[in-house]
């Protein structure tokens, strides 16, 4: 997670980390630390995320070879999150779903020039219908 700019992203970050820990994946949520800070005020038991490390840490160690994923959920609503998600991308062999949400998702979408699942939601506050769209994907990833 970036930059925590879109009201959505840390309420679809909880629950996704949540429903993903639920079906027995082992989650880890890297963010900024505005992002991060959020992450904590929101769950401050960790009831919801178990796992919350630095964005550019994890990438630097996903670079180094010293982790890496199976599967990576790359939130952006701005270029930043586009980087983070094509260094992801170009560095890790994880599956890479993009979740590109925000008042302009369809032309930020439209610029992604790396191999990933796209999830696009043009929402900045109702997290419902991303939501929604998320748990048809995770359903995917079970089968």
């Amino acid at each position: 997670m970036g930059c925590p700019e879109v009201p959505i992203q840390t309420s679809i970050a909880l629950y996704l980390s949540h429903k993903l820990a639920n079906l027995g994946f082992d989650v880890t949520v890297a963010g900024t630390g505005a992002a991060n800070q959020l992450l904590k005020v929101s769950d401050s038991d960790g009831y919801y995320v178990k796992k919350l490390v630095n964005l550019d840490k994890t990438l630097e160690d996903v670079i180094e070879n010293r982790a890496d994923f199976d599967i990576c959920f790359a939130f952006m609503h701005n270029d930043a999150g586009m980087t983070y998600a094509a260094t992801m991308s170009a560095v890790s062999k994880a599956k890479l779903y993009s979740i590109v949400f925000g008042r302009n998702a369809e032309a930020l979408a439209e610029t992604i020039e790396f191999d990933c699942e796209m999830i696009i939601e043009k929402a900045a506050h109702n997290p419902v219908q991303l939501k929604n769209r998320l748990d048809k994907v995770v359903e995917g990833i079970l089968k």
